[in-house]
């Protein structure tokens, strides 16, 4: 028995240490399709490469969607595997919505530079931002931040430092945002001292006590991966004005299992809140 408890032991002490050093591994996957699929010329849709260059000197990969006569434009950070092509059915339905898309890939995603980190997307969200303002020649007001799952904690970072700029955005939306890093892994993992463990933060929840601009918080009940209770709480940690849209179907499918109600959710949302003309 002694020696049964010393292996149990022993195992749980060697997957404590592998979780606080492969964590980055675990949160990005940036290997998850390295190479595009397809271009939004398959679906249709006008677009241009455009190369984002952060201020610690690193090439993104980026598209730029114009819509035909945008009622704005939306700034996409996607989730945390596969790369900026496996994003057309989103990237078409914004356009649906009349809305201009800036989709980015994080360094070390798709054909991006360097390394994925918590410093690097940041600075990925930042060279975004400038890009809409300097090249597009795009105002505040005319930008929507948009973010999924991982990238709901990318675009609510940026939206927070854009409010300490005093320049925000015209609305952000975060779908399938969860609270933290830590909170979340130890939801995931109650068996493990997963709060401590953690080395890479988002706080979400902080950052969208700081922002002031129209918040939209979408996430279905039927989340497999964020449990829905984890976007409950982004929503009540919010500063108003605020909405938290329920949708159904699972993590990566929700926007498309819930279209009807996703699309015509969003599109009153930006009506009502960023005043951007609803197109519906």
């Amino acid at each position: 028995m002694i020696r049964v408890l010393v292996s149990l032991a022993a195992i749980y002490g060697l997957v404590v240490v592998l979780m606080w050093a492969f964590q980055e591994r675990l949160l990005y996957l940036p290997h998850a399709g390295r190479e595009h699929v397809s271009t939004p010329a398959d679906r249709g849709l006008a677009w241009e490469e455009v190369t984002l260059t952060t201020q610690d000197d690193l090439a993104l990969d980026a598209w730029w969607i114009p819509a035909p006569e945008p009622r704005g434009s939306l700034l996409f950070f996607h989730g945390n595997a596969g790369n900026i092509s496996h994003r057309l059915e989103s990237i078409a339905q914004f356009q649906r919505l009349g809305l201009s898309v800036l989709i980015i890939d994080y360094r070390g995603y798709g054909r991006s530079e360097g390394r994925p980190s918590e410093d690097g997307t940041a600075l990925d969200a930042r060279a975004a931002w400038q890009w809409l303002r300097d090249d597009a020649g795009l105002a505040a007001e005319e930008i929507v931040v948009f973010g999924r799952s991982l990238g709901a904690a990318v675009a609510a970072e940026l939206t927070a430092s854009l409010e300490e700029q005093q320049a925000p955005p015209a609305a952000v939306i975060l779908e399938s945002p969860f609270r933290s890093v830590p909170e979340l892994a130890q939801r995931l993992y109650p068996f493990l001292p997963a709060r401590w463990l953690a080395r890479i933060d988002y706080p979400v929840e902080r950052y969208v006590a700081q922002i002031s601009a129209p918040l939209l918080v979408v996430h279905s009940r039927d989340d497999e991966v964020i449990p829905y209770a984890e976007g409950e709480a982004v929503y009540a940690a919010a500063s108003p004005p605020k909405q938290l849209l329920t949708i159904r179907g699972g993590h990566n499918t929700g926007f498309v299992d819930s279209e009807a109600d996703y699309l015509a959710g969003i599109d009153a949302f930006l009506a009502e809140q960023a005043d951007l003309p609803a197109t519906r």
